[in-house]
């Protein structure tokens, strides 16, 4: 079950950026300026990526960037969950190992 998660923690984002690019890719052209940067957002920063193209066609500010601050702290809880799910796995990193 929580492998079946994970995946959808992972790919979910991701899945939800290509198909909004392939319905609306106007709003992706007014979001970035290039190709950079949605490729770097779908790969390391997808919930930032998604509320960035939410906002940022009439400007970010104000509350926009509350929401943007949120997307970030997903992003970064999506890596670190993952991260202490597996501290097991890490020689001498896990909580039962010998001192």
């Amino acid at each position: 079950m929580c492998c079946i998660l994970s995946a959808l923690a992972l790919l979910g984002p991701r899945f939800a950026i290509i198909i909004w690019w392939i319905a609306d890719p106007e709003r992706w052209e007014r979001s970035f300026d290039g190709w950079l940067w949605p490729v770097l957002g779908f790969v390391f920063l997808p919930f930032t990526t998604l509320m960035y193209v939410v906002v940022r066609p009439g400007g970010v500010s104000g509350f926009d960037l509350i929401w943007l601050s949120l997307a970030v702290l997903a992003d970064v809880a999506m890596y670190s969950g993952s991260g202490y799910g597996n501290r097991n796995r890490v020689p001498g990193y896990g909580s039962q190992a010998a001192i």
